[in-house]
C-alpha cells in the first residue's frame, strides 16, 4: 500500500517543517483496504427518496440490545425509514428485520465498518455495542475488546468521515469515591468494573477527539433504563425490568439487591427522547460533551410497593448477589442533571407512578393485571 505510506510520510514531513506555530490538526489515518464483505448493491437502504435526502443518514451499532430497536423506530419516524440502518452481529427477529434496513456489522472489523459508513453515506452514528456491567465482569477480556477496541474503531471512522457520534455512558462510570447523592457531571469517577472503566475511557476519548480533531462527539450518562418490550440484558439495574415480568407470570419476585438500594432510573421513552434531543441540540448550546440525565430514583422496596398496587398478591423476597450489590453500592443514588436541563432543555415525562402504570398498560393483557385493575 505505497500510496497510503507516501501520504502518511508527506503529512509527517509537513508537520515537522511547519514553522508557523499554527497547530495543524490531522485526523488519524489507518491503512485503506478492501474487505470481502460488501454491502449488496440492491439493498433497500441505498434507495433514498427526494423527501428524505436532507435528513441525516444514521447507523446504529449493537442495535439489537435494549435500546437500539426503539431508537431506530423513533428515528425512522423522524428522518424516514431508509435513512436509519440498524446493525448487529446477531440475527434479528422477523419484525425487526422487516421494519427497516438491517445489516451485519462487527465493530471489531474496522474495514467492514468503514465500508458501511462510506457505502451508505452515514452522517450520524449511534454506538450502542457494549457488554454491560455484570456480563462484563464475567468475561473481562471480551468486554475489553468490545467496549474499548471497538470504540477506537468507531472513533477513528467517525473522525475520518466527519460524523456526528453518540456514545452512551452510564451510572456505572462512577465509583465508591464519587459523591453519590447527588452525583454531578464533573467529579471523581474511579469505577471498579470493566464496564465502568471502559465508559470513562469512552467519555475521555470522545472529548479528546472533539478537541484534537473536531469530532462532533456527544454523550449521555444513562441511569438504569426500564422498558416493557425487551428482556433484561445482564445489567445491575435489570431487576427493575424483571419484577414486572415475574409479577405477571408467577406473582413472585426474588430480588438480587437489598431492599434499600437506591439507584437512578428512567423509562425508555424518556431515554430515547433525551438521546435524540442531545443529537439535535445546536453545538453552541453544549457547554460539555458528556451530560448526566435523570428522571427518578427509587429502591427495590419502593418499586415493589408501586407494583403491588396492580398485583396485590406479589410476594417479594431478597437473595442478595454480592457481586451486583457491590456494584450498586459504588454507583450514584441520584444524578444531578441540571446542566442538561439548562443547556438543551432536557425534561423527563415519567416519574415512578407513571412508569409502573405504563409498564402494566403495555404488559397488562394478563388476567392477573385485569383483575387487579
Amino acid at each position: 500500500m505505497p500510496i497510503v505510506r507516501n501520504l502518511s510520510r508527506a503529512a509527517s514531513q509537513l508537520l515537522q517543517s511547519s514553522g508557523c506555530g499554527c497547530g495543524v490538526s490531522l485526523v488519524p489515518i489507518r491503512g485503506i483496504g478492501v474487505s470481502p464483505r460488501q454491502v449488496a448493491s440492491d439493498a433497500s437502504f441505498h434507495s433514498v427518496t427526494f423527501s428524505e435526502s436532507d435528513h441525516p443518514r444514521v447507523l446504529i451499532t449493537g442495535g439489537l440490545g435494549q435500546l437500539g430497536v426503539g431508537l431506530a423506530k423513533l428515528l425512522r419516524k423522524r428522518f424516514g425509514k431508509n435513512n436509519v440502518i440498524l446493525s448487529d452481529i446477531r440475527k434479528p427477529a422477523d419484525n425487526v428485520f422487516y421494519s427497516g434496513p438491517f445489516i451485519f456489522a462487527d465493530i471489531l472489523d474496522y474495514k467492514n465498518l468503514r465500508e458501511i459508513v462510506v457505502n451508505n453515506r452515514i452522517t450520524w452514528l449511534f454506538h450502542y455495542s457494549a457488554l454491560l456491567s455484570a456480563v462484563g465482569e464475567a468475561n473481562v477480556p471480551l468486554a475489553r475488546a468490545v467496549n474499548i477496541t471497538g470504540l477506537h474503531n468507531v472513533l477513528d471512522i467517525a473522525a475520518e468521515h466527519n460524523l456526528r457520534l453518540f456514545v452512551p455512558s452510564t451510572i456505572g462510570a462512577f465509583g465508591p469515591t464519587s459523591p453519590r447523592d447527588p452525583t454531578p457531571d464533573l467529579c471523581i469517577q474511579r469505577p471498579r468494573t470493566i464496564y465502568g472503566v471502559s465508559k470513562v475511557h469512552a467519555e475521555l476519548m470522545g472529548e479528546y477527539y472533539h478537541y484534537r480533531y473536531g469530532l462532533d462527539f456527544r454523550c449521555l450518562r444513562y441511569p438504569g433504563i426500564i422498558s416493557a418490550d425487551s428482556q433484561p440484558g445482564g445489567g445491575t439495574t435489570d431487576y427493575a425490568v424483571k419484577i414486572f415480568h415475574d409479577a405477571i407470570k408467577t406473582g413472585k419476585f426474588k430480588c438480587y439487591l437489598r431492599p434499600d438500594t437506591r439507584l437512578p432510573m428512567m423509562y425508555i421513552d424518556d431515554c430515547l427522547k433525551a438521546t435524540l434531543e442531545i443529537m439535535e441540540a445546536p453545538a453552541e448550546s453544549l457547554t460539555m460533551r458528556t451530560y448526566n440525565i435523570s428522571a427518578m430514583s427509587f429502591t427495590p422496596e419502593e418499586l415493589a410497593q408501586e407494583v403491588q398496587k396492580y398485583v396485590p398478591e406479589l410476594q417479594m423476597t431478597y437473595n442478595v448477589d454480592q457481586v451486583r450489590q457491590a456494584i450498586a453500592d459504588s454507583w450514584p443514588m441520584n444524578f444531578d442533571d441540571s446542566n442538561a436541563r439548562r443547556d438543551w432543555g432536557w425534561k423527563h415525562d415519567y416519574d415512578l407512578p407513571e412508569l409502573v402504570t405504563t409498564m402494566f398498560s403495555y404488559l397488562g393483557s394478563d388476567s392477573r393485571i385485569a383483575q387487579a385493575n
